[in-house]
């Protein structure tokens, strides 16, 4: 572990990345759509890091 602070974009992805996985987990959303959902997060914390490199 690092002592540098977590960005919060990158903390929001992994929450709700976790979110979507244990909503497969336990049956609430096929594989098709948590995919849809993860790739719906990576694209928005990739949209966040290029406003960061601007």
């Amino acid at each position: 572990m690092t002592d540098e602070p977590t960005d919060p974009a990158v903390e929001r992805f992994l929450d709700r990345a976790a979110s979507a996985l244990d909503d497969y987990d336990e049956g609430y959303a096929d594989a098709d759509a948590t995919l849809a959902t993860l790739r719906t997060h990576v694209d928005e914390l990739s949209a966040s890091v290029e406003e960061s490199e601007e």
